[in-house]
């Protein structure tokens, strides 16, 4: 008997999703484990593995389609088997439903050409406004006429995307406004292409944060000759005893980073336009960098871990992103208190961190560069300095505190002791 597809529901507040990539086609042999095809919601972008063995029979959705959670997307089973399949209405919950599918059919098994033929028959001859149920809750809460708005999903259908950048305001008397669909084009030395979803948020959260707020750099140095030592020994010691689980520079950092958020605890806040709410724990961002792009995903409680726990926990949330299965609320840029940016690796020197709104401060940490400084009894030589940025907002802290808050991340490096 074939098995079902599903697309996953990815949080609590997605209802659907779009397929932007198909691994495998009609006819494949799958294995348990394949990646089957890659998917995006508002905030982040998938990769579904297949949980079972066979020929790939069917694909229900082809690449770009925005398809509800929970809804059969194709079907695995034994070369040459039949194929029925019972209408989706069962596996889908009635919020996630599109507003364009049609009630369901009386028959309870049809022939997989009958149910496409019907579907795309219901759709043509449906006369209201292709829409998503998010984008639709979207637009009643704005105050936008959706009558005018042309969508970028699929078949033209407006998606939550869509209702976060029309402005009411804006297109309240221009009726004929219509969203531009990007197109590809290619001349004889370049090519267009569309941005992906998951460049779009990106764009529009940086955009947005410039302009929103009140940002602010301070750089210093720290002295790292002390997370240097205690590196080289994890490093030794991991190589004579397996079961030692090693710690990262950056797990260091981050750990320092929670000390001082806990003695100037006004840079573990959300400036929230009439008040700033601030957290009695860290629940930590980390920057991490993907092949789909930036994301942030938070760490919760991590002010209330060890170093071992918080290591493990900062290695797993950045690996869930890399690999496509982090969970989207740990996405939301209110999700983290603070967030911690690191460009070491790449040799950055110095660079100016952008807010994760509504987070009032952020940490970039450079690499480390060989300065000339006193060792003592009139004694110079080279010292390693790892470079800290830290970007704040001037609406909820002031540059003397700011600063302060900096130099306490330098002490805690420079007094770090691996216990």
């Amino acid at each position: 008997m074939a098995t079902t597809v599903i697309m996953p529901k990815q949080g609590q507040s997605v209802e659907t999703c779009i397929i932007t990539k198909w691994f495998k086609q009609t006819g494949d042999n799958v294995s348990v484990g394949d990646i089957l095809y890659s998917y995006e919601t508002d905030k982040a972008a998938f990769d579904h593995e297949s949980t079972a063995e066979g020929v790939l029979l069917e694909i229900l959705f082809p690449e770009g389609s925005e398809v509800p959670v929970l809804a059969n997307v194709a079907y695995i089973g034994n070369k040459g088997e039949k194929l029925t399949f019972e209408l989706p209405e069962k596996n889908i919950p009635a919020t996630a439903m599109p507003e364009t599918i049609s009630p369901p059919l009386s028959e309870k098994k049809i022939t997989l050409a009958s149910a496409i033929e019907q579907s795309s028959k219901s759709e043509v001859e449906a006369k209201i406004v292709r829409i998503s149920p998010r984008a639709k809750r979207m637009a009643k809460e704005k105050g936008i006429d959706i009558s005018i708005l042309t969508g970028t999903g699929p078949n033209g259908r407006i998606i939550a995307a869509d209702i976060d950048t029309a402005s009411p305001a804006k297109h309240e008397n221009d009726v004929t406004y219509k969203r531009p669909v990007p197109n590809i084009t290619s001349g004889g030395d370049y090519t267009d292409q569309p941005l992906s979803n998951v460049r779009k948020i990106i764009s529009k959260a940086m955009l947005a944060s410039l302009q929103n707020s009140a940002q602010l750099t301070h750089h210093m140095s720290a002295d790292v000759r002390r997370l240097l030592n205690a590196r080289e020994k994890v490093k030794k010691e991991v190589a004579e005893n397996s079961t030692r689980q090693d710690l990262t520079l950056n797990d260091m950092i981050c750990w320092c980073v929670i000390r001082a958020l806990e003695k100037f605890p006004e840079a573990n806040s959300h400036f929230l336009g009439e008040q700033i709410r601030t957290f009695k724990t860290v629940h930590l961002g980390l920057a991490v960098d993907t092949p789909r792009g930036l994301m942030v995903p938070a760490v919760r409680n991590a002010g209330d871990m060890h170093l071992n726990a918080l290591s493990k926990a900062l290695k797993s949330a950045a690996a869930s992103c890399k690999k496509g299965s982090i969970t989207p609320e740990l996405l939301q840029s209110d999700a983290a208190t603070f967030t911690v940016s690191n460009l070491g690796n790449y040799g950055v020197e110095i660079f100016t961190p952008v807010l994760n709104l509504p987070q009032v401060c952020i940490l970039g940490v450079c690499t480390i560069i060989n300065r000339p400084a006193s060792l003592g009894s009139n004694i110079f030589g080279f010292v390693p300095y790892i470079g800290l940025s830290l970007t704040y907002d001037h609406r909820a802290i002031d540059g003397g505190p700011a600063t302060l808050f900096l130099r306490e991340i330098k002490t805690e490096i420079e007094n770090f002791n691996l216990i």
